[in-house]
C-alpha cells in the first residue's frame, strides 16, 4: 500500500502530475501506427519486448500482405514469422497473430471485443494489451496500460510500489481519475522516453522532479 500523509495529498499530487503531463503533452496518441481494430492488436502483440518505432517499421509490410482480417486469419505462419522476424519472439508472435484473428472471426464477428473478459480469452493478448485496446478502441474508464515505462515512472514518483504488473495496475486505479488513466499512461511512456528515462535520466529537466523519490531521497 503506498503511504501518504492522507488520500486527500496523493489526490493532490496525482492530479498535479497529470496536469503537467497535459501541459508537456497537448495530444497524447498511441505510439503505434494501425488503421483498423484487429490492426493495432497486431502491434500490441508485436510490440511485447521490443520498441514501439520497430514495430511501426514492420506493420505497413504485414498488413499490405494480409490487408483484410479474413486475409490475416489465413495467412501462412511461416510468412508471417518472416515479417515479424525483427521484432523478436517471431514465432510465438507470428502464432498468436493468426489465431487471435481466426478467433475474431469465428467467436467476435470480426471485431476487437470491448471486454476485458472477451480480450483475455485471445491468444497472446495479457492485461496490458488488453487495457490499451479498451482504452484506445472504446474509451473505457480505468484503463491503464501497464508498461515498463509506467511501471519505472509511477515507482519512481511515489504512485506505485513493486514492479509486478498487474499489481501496479490495481495500485494505480485506486488513484488516477478514470477519465484520465488511459491518455495519462500514453502520456507517460512519451515522458519516459524523452525525459525519465531508464538510464541517465534528465533529472534537471523535469517538470515533476518535486514528486520523485530519488531525485528527493
Amino acid at each position: 500500500m503506498i503511504k501518504e500523509k492522507g488520500h486527500f495529498a496523493m489526490t493532490e499530487k496525482v492530479n498535479a502530475i497529470i496536469d503537467i503531463m497535459k501541459e508537456r503533452y497537448k495530444d497524447a496518441p498511441c505510439a503505434l501506427h494501425y488503421e483498423k481494430d484487429y490492426e493495432l492488436m497486431i502491434a500490441v502483440r508485436l510490440s511485447a519486448q521490443c520498441t514501439d518505432a520497430r514495430v511501426n517499421l514492420v506493420t505497413p509490410a504485414l498488413f499490405e500482405a494480409y490487408p483484410t482480417l479474413e486475409a490475416m486469419a489465413a495467412a501462412d505462419v511461416t510468412h508471417v514469422e518472416e515479417l515479424v522476424h525483427s521484432c523478436g519472439f517471431y514465432k510465438h508472435k507470428a502464432r498468436d497473430i493468426v489465431l487471435g484473428c481466426q478467433m475474431l472471426l469465428s467467436d467476435y464477428g470480426g471485431k476487437v471485443p470491448g471486454t476485458m473478459e472477451e480480450l483475455l480469452r485471445i491468444p497472446g493478448v495479457g492485461r496490458k494489451t488488453a487495457n490499451l485496446l479498451l482504452g484506445d478502441l472504446y474509451a473505457v474508464p480505468g484503463s491503464v496500460v501497464c508498461d515498463t515505462h509506467c511501471i519505472r515512472i509511477c515507482g519512481r514518483l511515489g504512485l506505485s510500489e513493486g514492479k509486478d504488473p498487474e499489481k501496479v495496475e490495481q495500485q494505480l486505479r485506486r488513484i488516477l481519475p478514470p477519465e484520465e488513466s488511459s491518455d495519462f499512461c500514453h502520456r507517460i511512456v512519451l515522458f519516459g522516453r524523452d525525459c525519465c528515462t531508464a538510464r541517465n535520466p534528465k533529472c534537471g529537466e523535469c517538470p515533476v522532479s518535486m514528486f520523485c523519490k530519488e531525485f528527493n531521497p
